[in-house]
């Protein structure tokens, strides 16, 4: 390969922002699924049960939205979630878009989840540094993260 070629790669390989984010959420996603394993859960199924908790009723588009998932996503990871008894559908006017509920089991999934997120928060919070989360929380508000805690 010549020169240019070589370099281009180098270039690529040394300060792509999508690899080292890619690499870096792995990493911490992994953080928190070993803490949480022992509930059953992953922390995707949890931000899940938080933004259903913090509606009181979740619908499929809505969540999609906080969470920026695709619906086939949503999907896959209620199923479980309802599976265990930790959400519930809500039957509505619209069989496509039913929406669903935290249940009381799923409320009390959360409360016995807070020290096991609490470890992996510390633990990612101890990788990226003060600097890194604030940075990390300034990126996030530009892409609207904030809905989450509304």
């Amino acid at each position: 390969m010549d020169k240019s070629g070589n370099s281009s790669i180098d270039t690529i390989a040394r300060t792509c922002v999508a690899a080292r984010l890619r690499l870096l959420n792995r990493v911490v996603t992994n953080f928190y699924d070993d803490a949480l394993r022992p509930l059953g859960l992953k922390a995707s199924q949890l931000n899940i049960l938080i933004v259903t908790a913090k509606l009181g009723l979740a619908r499929p588009g809505q969540v999609c939205e906080i969470l920026q998932l695709d619906a086939s996503t949503l999907s896959r990871n209620v199923k479980p979630l309802q599976a265990h008894g930790w959400v519930e559908v809500v039957p509505g006017e619209d069989a496509r878009a039913q929406p669903f509920r935290l249940t009381p089991k799923g409320k009390r999934l959360i409360e016995k989840s807070v020290p096991a997120w609490e470890e992996a928060q510390r633990r990612a919070s101890e990788l990226l540094g003060n600097e890194g989360i604030s940075l990390l929380d300034k990126a996030a508000r530009k892409v609207g993260m904030s809905q989450a805690g509304r």
